[in-house]
C-alpha cells in the first residue's frame, strides 16, 4: 500500500498576502510564522530585494489537518475559469432547506470579506453556492 503524501495548495495571484488573509478568514486558517531568523513578517520583507518583496505568503490549518495554502505572485492575471477549485464544506450532513440556510449564512459572512456570490444552486434537496474570491478565483460553498 502506498503511503499518504502531504500536500499544499498553491494559488497563483497578484497580491499573495491579501489573498492569504482572505482565505484565513474563510477557512479559519492562521498566518504561518515568519521564516526562521525573523521576528516578524515585516522584518523578513525588509530583508528582501525590492523585486522579491511580497512575492509569496502562506497560511495553515491551526489543527494541522488541512493542507498548507501557499500564495505566489505571478505577472499574468487570471484569464479563464479555474480547472481546480476549493469546496468550502459547511453543509455536510444537511439536506433541503436546512442545508440551503447553512450555505446562505456562510455566503452572507463571506461577501463582506470581498467574496462574490455567483449564483445559488438548489433543487429542493441539494444545494451549492458558487462564489469567487477577491482575485476572481472560483470556489463553492458546499
Amino acid at each position: 500500500m502506498a503511503s499518504i503524501k502531504q500536500f499544499q495548495v498553491t494559488f497563483d495571484c497578484a497580491e499573495p498576502e491579501r489573498l492569504a488573509r482572505f482565505w484565513c478568514e474563510v477557512l479559519g486558517y492562521v498566518v504561518a510564522p515568519p521564516p526562521e531568523g525573523f521576528a516578524t513578517w515585516d522584518d523578513f520583507k525588509r530583508s528582501q530585494p525590492p523585486e522579491q518583496r511580497d512575492s509569496w505568503f502562506a497560511c495553515s490549518d491551526p489543527s494541522g489537518v488541512g493542507p498548507r495554502l501557499y500564495f505566489q505572485r505571478v505577472p499574468e492575471g487570471k484569464a479563464a475559469k479555474n480547472r481546480l477549485h476549493l469546496d468550502v464544506r459547511v453543509g455536510t450532513g444537511l439536506v433541503g432547506k436546512e442545508r440551503l440556510a447553512a450555505l446562505e449564512a456562510e455566503c452572507a459572512r463571506l461577501v463582506p470579506l470581498g467574496a462574490v456570490h455567483v449564483r445559488t444552486l438548489y433543487d429542493g434537496n441539494d444545494s451549492c453556492i458558487p462564489m469567487q474570491d477577491i482575485e476572481g478565483n472560483e470556489f463553492c460553498i458546499d
